[in-house]
C-alpha cells in the first residue's frame, strides 16, 4: 500500500498585492488541510503576438520566475513555509491553473491581478477560476494584516 501524497494548496501569483495576500492566506490555511503551498506563476505569450511565437520565450519565463520569487520574499521574507514548492508554467493563467487544481485540495487566488480593468471587484482570471476549477477556490481580494 503505498502512503497518500501530502495535501497542496495551489496559489496563483502573478505578483500583485493580491496574490501576494493569498500566498499569506495559504500559509495560515495549510495547517487546517495538512498541505504544502505550492506557488504557480503561469505565463502566456503576449496577445500582441498572435500570428507568430516570439523567439526570446525563455525572456518571458525569467520575468515571471522573478515575479513570483519576489512575490514568496514580499509574503514571507527570509522564512518561506516548510515545503513551498514553487513552479514557473507555460500557459494561460486560467488553463494553468484549473489544470493544477485537479490535484490541490484548496486553490486561493488574487481577487484582482495586474489585469487592465480595474474597477471590477473581481477579475477575469479568479472569476474563470471560480467556474472551472476542481477543487474550492478562495478568493483574496484584498491584502489585510498578515497578524
Amino acid at each position: 500500500m503505498s502512503p497518500t501524497p501530502a495535501a497542496q494548496i495551489v496559489v496563483g501569483v502573478d505578483g500583485s498585492e493580491p496574490s501576494i495576500a493569498a500566498l499569506r492566506y495559504a500559509e495560515k490555511l495549510a495547517p487546517v488541510f495538512d498541505a504544502t503551498i505550492r506557488a504557480v506563476a503561469a505565463w502566456d505569450d503576449p496577445a500582441e503576438y498572435p500570428a507568430y511565437i516570439p523567439l526570446g520565450r525563455s525572456e518571458y519565463t525569467d520575468v515571471a520566475r522573478k515575479q513570483l520569487e519576489e512575490a514568496v520574499t514580499a509574503a514571507f521574507g527570509e522564512n518561506p513555509p516548510t515545503g513551498l514548492e514553487t513552479a514557473v508554467l507555460f500557459g494561460h493563467p486560467v488553463k494553468t491553473l484549473v489544470r493544477v487544481s485537479h490535484d490541490a485540495a484548496l486553490l486561493v487566488i488574487g481577487g484582482r491581478g495586474h489585469g487592465t480593468f480595474r474597477g471590477l471587484l473581481l477579475g477575469s482570471v479568479s472569476s474563470a477560476c471560480v467556474a472551472h476549477a476542481h477543487c474550492p477556490v478562495l478568493v483574496v481580494r484584498r491584502a489585510s494584516d498578515p497578524a
